[in-house]
């Protein structure tokens, strides 16, 4: 067995040494939490560049030993004192380890908190998002740091270009990064993102989500999947997608999406309510953590552009959310009129967001605005933001006594200040 541990981490030594050679995007992530005595905890979707940005980020810094768990040769390891002896063996005695798709592991978090106790400088990726958190909250509660790391942000998708981009031609990146992936190795490999995607899709949901939660019947979660790609930036019961899904309750329902979720496929937002019940009661709105994915698996029916906008807007602030900024939800009144994002720093209302690519037309624009305001009003806030294909300006207007200044920004431009 350890033989076959030490082959095993020899060949995946071989496997990272040539990924370092191949192009790297400098992301936009402080890398002064590497440099924290804590264990650095990397979570994000599966292929957004985790063990890719690790790398970087500590070569030159540290002489470290590297592990990946997502390999069926480490899959029956249940000794983790023979994996120690297997990194010694290839790496020499070094204090720095990274690991690689840690959930993996039985019992991961009881080792992990070891090497921490016994003076390891650890970084630890992973793509369970509930899973981790709750390990890391019972087991390593004040001695982790959690990086978070997404596909390519727009700043990103923009660094792969290589090169400089007008006003104009900033516009049309855009639109091309809104219709087609965030995803490193599409993006700087140039390959087919659809094809990609799609198969990365089906990998997600039948190895993280399916094979871990022993589901049965695997079309449930498939067509469940495949409806809220389709449906992204939309609100949902759980009544109606247990009848689209054809899943036997609303309980499997929330099974499924809570599935979805921990594996960084979607994630959903509460409607704004003062009351934390209210809020947990009502409606949710889902996103999709990259649009590659919507327009791989989608119906042909896909979201039309506004909608995708908006789901890009919602993936930046997700990643700021989990970067500890702020946390947002949705705002609706009874009149079912609607803010699209509600920032909130403790118990105020930062800034309230509106998406719209096109306030051109004087109906839109009435909409828009009117809930704008009576947001502003309900809430308690003045700072307030549409977010616009290319209409820039900041105007004074109000609603029936109610006035504000609003501030009217590209999609774009607000990204890339972001």
């Amino acid at each position: 067995m350890k033989e076959n541990l030490r082959d095993a981490i020899v060949s995946q030594r071989r496997e990272f040494e040539r990924a370092a050679a191949e192009p790297f995007v400098v992301r936009r992530v402080d890398n002064r939490a590497l440099q924290s005595p804590l264990v650095k905890v990397i979570i994000g979707p599966r292929r957004a560049g985790k063990s890719f940005y690790a790398q970087h980020a500590l070569q030159g810094k540290a002489n470290f030993a590297y592990v990946n768990f997502d390999d069926e040769r480490l899959a029956t390891t249940d000794n983790c004192d023979d994996i120690l002896a297997a990194l010694r063996l290839v790496y020499g005695e070094t204090r720095s380890i990274l690991m690689d798709e840690i959930q993996n592991l039985p019992r991961w978090e009881l080792f992990v908190n070891r090497l921490h106790r016994e003076g390891y400088n650890v970084v630890i990726t992973g793509s369970n998002a509930k899973l981790l958190s709750r390990e890391l909250a019972t087991h390593l509660t004040g001695r982790h740091i959690p990086i978070s790391i997404f596909p390519f942000s727009f700043s990103e998708f923009i660094a792969a270009a290589g090169r400089e981009f007008t006003a104009s031609e900033m516009a049309e990146q855009f639109t091309r990064y809104v219709e087609s992936t965030g995803y490193p190795e599409p993006v700087v490999k140039r390959l087919d993102a659809r094809a990609y995607l799609s198969t990365l899709f089906e990998s997600i949901l039948y190895k993280d989500i399916v094979k871990r939660h022993a589901i049965r019947f695997s079309t449930a979660i498939d067509d469940l999947g495949t409806y809220v790609l389709s449906n992204v930036a939309k609100e949902y019961s759980f009544k109606t997608l247990a009848v689209v899904s054809g899943a036997k309750s609303d309980q499997t329902v929330k099974n499924y999406l809570s599935y979805l979720e921990e594996a960084f496929l979607i994630f959903s937002i509460n409607r704004f309510s003062f009351k934390v019940k209210e809020q947990v009661a009502s409606n949710k709105k889902l996103y999709c953590i990259d649009n590659g994915f919507i327009h791989a698996r989608a119906f042909k029916t896909s979201p039309d552009y506004g909608r995708l906008c908006e789901n890009v807007v919602a993936i930046e602030l997700r990643r700021r959310e989990l970067n500890g900024e702020f946390r947002f939800t949705f705002w609706k009144n009874a009149q079912q009129e609607e803010v699209d994002f509600v920032l909130r720093e403790g118990t105020q209302t930062r800034q309230l967001i509106q998406v719209c690519t096109n306030i051109d037309a004087a109906s839109t624009r009435v909409r828009e605005l009117r809930s704008l305001l009576k947001a502003s009003k309900e809430l308690k806030c003045d700072d307030l933001l549409v977010l616009t294909g290319s209409y820039e300006a900041t105007e004074t207007t109000d609603w029936f006594g109610i006035h504000r200044v609003v501030k009217f920004t590209p999609i774009w431009k607000w990204l890339l200040e972001n």
